[in-house]
């Protein structure tokens, strides 16, 4: 009976003890996070992407809306800035199609292409680029992929956009 008890004992404490994240867990792939950038875009909400970005893009979109509000503030009844929202992708129309193109992996930075097509106007298809890093995330005592910027197929990015927009630009 005793020996059965400390048996027990001993697996439950083996049980209750936590347990460090390492990089056996399960966390996103780059892949997976462009899907998910995909399926905000074709669904045009930004929700599911908003605990994906780096906390210095996050702080870059911070200072921008800050700065929107100033502007609009400064000039009621015209159009702000970011009237039509945060600019995530290179053109501001509605594509019906996002797919995920090639990924490309370092150890700390990761490219994933965003492909958007319109099916009715093949010539308009055009294609951006999520710059992904590992961020620390210490309360997991892991690193994990973020969102940390979008490299346009226009040749710009977003946080340049944010930057000239927050610098009045």
């Amino acid at each position: 009976m005793r020996s059965s008890l400390l048996a027990i004992l001993l697996a439950a404490g083996f049980v209750a003890v936590p347990v460090r994240a390492d990089d056996s867990m399960a966390t996103l792939k780059p892949e997976q996070i462009g899907q998910i950038f995909c399926l905000s875009r074709t669904g045009n909400d930004e929700g599911a992407i908003e605990g994906l970005l780096s906390p210095a893009l996050k702080s870059g979109m911070a200072e921008a809306w800050a700065a929107n509000a100033a502007w609009e503030a400064a000039n009621p009844g015209e159009k702000p800035p970011l009237g039509d929202g945060i600019p995530w992708q290179a053109w501001p129309d509605y594509a019906p199609e996002c797919t995920v193109g090639l990924v490309t992996l370092m150890k700390s930075d990761a490219r994933v292409e965003i492909a958007y097509a319109f099916p009715d106007q093949p010539d308009a298809n055009f294609t951006d680029t999520l710059l992904l890093k590992r961020v620390e995330m210490p309360a997991f005592q892991a690193a994990f992929w973020r969102v940390d910027n979008i490299a346009y197929a226009t040749g710009g990015d977003l946080r340049a956009v944010l930057a000239e927009l927050v610098a009045g630009e």
